[in-house]
């Protein structure tokens, strides 16, 4: 029995009992079992952080039971794992892309001198000329037709797996620096923050397959393009894309001090300060901080909802949520240990995201499922499963998955129920799947 453990055990008896509830009565409101909550009373079971934040909203505890759990993730993104932007510029970098006969492969940057030796070998390929690029960087309607590409790859990145819209992002991405190094002033800072834009979706889809470092990468490469583009903006919302690696790696205390350094910058644009916001509520809601998370999305919403002048680049963050305040705040609101609250938001929320939008609806229907399993609606939840793994193997998402196994460890919980013992095959199947 762990000092933490036998800790939080006795804290919650405590507080139980001074609200004047038996461990049946308590087990009743929060949909878990008197034997369950008894070990862990006693300390022979670990305490969840979800069953933290429930007994801590409970038991209005103020974040008192769920500080007794919260442990500095192992894994954590430090500042030294980020890529400095020395390590991302392009002094005679060359990129590698391979695609096996199955769809997998592997993308590496490399030095140019590695490269020629690897083209020194005397396999049969392709040479692709660079004839032309030069005349291709000056021609206006390229630069049409590779924003067009970017919009076309964004709804791809909503009905397809990472796998599918990695390669021809990266590839994109490479390309415009390319044309940027070739096209005269007016164009290169335009070819620049398109450039930028790629990286940073390409990051985000590396995310959402499991690549952390590879997604840390590309957005840093983002920022050095945008940069040299004189996008500022960009480096900003890189650091709420690094605070999205760390929410997901449970890390609260960082991914709030991220967000907070983004909205620190003024000048930035209020879409982008808004964003930030969110993503704090998110940090605050998954430290059980109610108050602070309910503040963060106040501000959110403002921000979001303020004039902001459009530059011509695509926009920065979620454009598949037809309000994306409420629906986070649904999603804040199970992590907060409010799962009924958060059931009702969602199941008005998720129905409002177009059908077409898979990733979207795979997203925030899990959670919408977690959050009905969570509050004691088992069958409702498993109608709700059954209907998403169809799409969750499509979008192929690492993040997704991660609330997948959380659903599937509540619903083990009901073991005996009918319902779950007949969707329980195909859940863990698809798991499996994504795991492979």
């Amino acid at each position: 029995m762990t000092e933490s453990r036998r800790l939080f055990g006795s804290e919650l008896r405590r507080m139980r009992m001074e609200a004047g509830l038996s461990l049946a009565q308590f087990g009743r409101r929060l949909h878990y079992s008197k034997g369950y909550l008894s070990k862990v009373e006693t300390g022979r079971k670990s305490p969840s952080a979800e069953l933290a934040r429930m007994c801590d909203t409970e038991l209005n505890a103020d974040g008192t039971l769920v500080s007794l759990v919260a442990e500095r993730p192992a894994d954590v993104v430090t500042s030294s794992e980020m890529p400095s932007l020395e390590m991302v510029t392009d002094d005679g970098e060359v990129w590698l892309m391979n695609l096996g006969p199955d769809g997998a492969g592997w993308f590496r940057p490399i030095s140019r001198r590695d490269a020629l030796a690897v083209s020194a070998s005397s396999m049969a390929g392709l040479a692709l000329s660079a004839h032309g690029v030069s005349a291709t960087a000056r021609e206006p309607t390229a630069l049409t037709a590779f924003r067009s590409l970017f919009d076309h790859y964004r709804t791809l990145g909503q009905t397809a797996s990472p796998g599918v819209v990695l390669p021809p992002v990266i590839a994109q991405t490479r390309v415009l620096g390319v044309l940027a190094s070739e096209a005269p002033a007016g164009t290169r800072d335009d070819l620049l923050t398109l450039g930028a834009r790629f990286a940073e979706y390409a990051g985000w889809m590396a995310q959402e397959s499991g690549e952390e470092k590879a997604a840390l990468w590309l957005t840093a490469r983002a920022v050095t393009m945008a940069e040299a583009g004189n996008d500022h903006d960009l480096a900003v919302y890189a650091l709420i894309r690094r605070a999205l690696v760390t929410l997901y790696r449970g890390d609260a205390r960082q991914t709030v001090a991220l967000a907070r350094q983004a909205q620190a910058h003024s000048a930035t644009p209020p879409r982008i300060r808004g964003l930030a916001a969110q993503r704090e509520a998110q940090g605050h809601a998954l430290a059980g901080d109610y108050n602070a998370c309910m503040r963060s999305l106040d501000q959110a919403r403002d921000l979001l909802g303020a004039p902001g002048g459009s530059t011509g680049a695509p926009v920065l963050g979620p454009t598949n949520l037809p309000d994306t305040v409420t629906t986070v705040t649904g999603w804040c609101l199970y992590e907060l240990g409010r799962p009924k609250e958060a059931s009702e938001i969602l199941d008005a929320q998720v129905a409002r995201i177009r059908p077409e939008a898979l990733r979207s609806r795979a997203r925030y229907g899990v959670r919408q499922a977690l959050a009905h399993a969570a509050a004691g609606e088992i069958e409702h939840a498993c109608a709700l499963t059954a209907c998403l793994l169809g799409i969750t193997s499509v979008v192929s998402s690492a993040t997704i998955t991660s609330d997948l196994r959380r659903l599937a460890r509540t619903l083990s919980r009901r073991h005996s129920n009918p319902t779950v013992r007949e969707l329980y095959p195909a859940l863990t199947a698809a798991l499996e799947t994504s795991a492979v």
